[in-house]
């Protein structure tokens, strides 16, 4: 096993925890004073996380299956022109011009270089719209889409890179079209271990994405208002990466509020993440991944 602390990278972003239902983070003070043991029992978490997750049929089951870890939308690919088109993409600000496809393949093949296949779902072409629009009904700034039609695209997965059905967005003076994974991911096995109740802090929020050498891991961490931020402590297995965060110091005698701040951190790592589990210490879980605007790439089958 190998262990590494890294230092976080990225903008911080001010959020309410009461908006996104988590609890309240109060008494910094007492949180300040775990901080020196709390990294103790974490570093103890993490091995206990891979060991349980090394060789196991979790693990296995999570190999075979399909799980995105990395960008769900691809832009055009001369990207967004001009601040008005990136600001409606943020604010999921579309338009829709024409109708939807209305039937579509019951299933779709993903697949990867090496051979290796698996049939999953695809989502509507009317589902996957709604997770670029939103909520908006026009306005301005907005994105006009003219067309869709179902395609496929490279993304990076739990087993490396694959090709994945997509649908593609033709959007009003681009060349070429916005593309948007439409396969259902496979269902996360039932981890090995259990989560840990007693450990301060927060689960990481999700994974943003990892490089394409495998050697770096983007993720979202939260922390409190009147600490310096987060550290990441990374453990390294033949088939596991455990990552566990501690938060740094933080101003003598403050009281946090209700307020949370969204940390994006990333990790190098001594070898590529390859298909090794990329795992949260505190949860014992994947980690889970979220696409563009907080919501998963596509739903989970019931």
């Amino acid at each position: 096993m190998r262990t590494s602390a890294s230092r976080s990278v990225g903008l911080h972003v001010g959020i309410a925890l009461a908006a996104v239902g988590l609890a309240a983070i109060s008494g910094c003070g007492n949180q300040k004073a775990a901080v020196d043991g709390d990294t103790a029992v974490l570093t103890d978490r993490a091995r206990q996380v891979a060991t349980a997750w090394d060789g196991s049929t979790a693990a296995a089951a999570w190999r075979a299956g399909y799980h995105p870890m990395g960008e769900a939308v691809q832009l055009p690919r001369s990207g967004l022109r001009g601040q008005a088109d990136k600001q409606a993409y943020e604010d999921q600000n579309f338009v829709l011009r024409g109708e939807l496809p209305g039937t579509r393949p019951r299933d779709g093949q993903v697949t990867w270089p090496g051979g290796d296949s698996l049939t999953r779902p695809l989502v509507p072409a009317d589902q996957s719209y709604k997770t670029l629009a939103g909520t908006h009904v026009g306005g301005e700034p907005h994105l006009t889409v003219t067309g869709v039609v179902l395609g496929e695209m490279t993304m990076t997965t739990s087993r490396g890179p694959a090709t994945v059905p997509a649908w593609l967005f033709t959007l009003d003076g681009y060349d070429t079209p916005l593309k948007q994974a439409a396969t259902v991911p496979s269902e996360p096995p039932p981890p090995p271990i259990k989560a840990a109740r007693d450990i301060p802090g927060h689960p990481l929020n999700r994974l943003v994405g990892i490089t394409d050498d495998g050697r770096s891991v983007t993720v979202v961490a939260l922390h409190g208002v009147c600490d310096d931020g987060v550290e990441m402590d990374v453990l390294e297995t033949h088939g596991s990466v455990v990552l566990s965060t501690t938060v740094k110091g933080h101003e003598g005698g403050a009281t946090c509020t209700k307020q949370a701040r969204m940390q994006q951190v990333t990790v190098k790592l001594e070898r590529p993440v390859g298909d090794r589990v990329l795992l949260d210490a505190r949860t014992g879980q994947p980690v889970p991944y979220k696409g563009p605007h907080g919501i998963s790439p596509s739903p989970r089958r019931s």
